[in-house]
């Protein structure tokens, strides 16, 4: 059977996502990066400036 998902994750990048999912026993056939945004602390530390 093949089933499609879609995981929403923070602090976390592909290969740690896929190391997770096979050391569950899940086989994964592909990983895709659909999108990307920035999170709310990330986006008020970009914000500041230094000086």
């Amino acid at each position: 059977m093949n089933a499609n998902f879609m995981v929403k994750v923070e602090d976390a990048k592909l290969p740690d996502i896929q190391k997770a999912l096979k050391a569950a026993g899940i086989k994964v056939r592909s990983i895709i990066e659909v999108y990307k945004e920035e999170t709310a602390g990330k986006e008020a530390d970009n914000g500041k400036k230094e000086g």
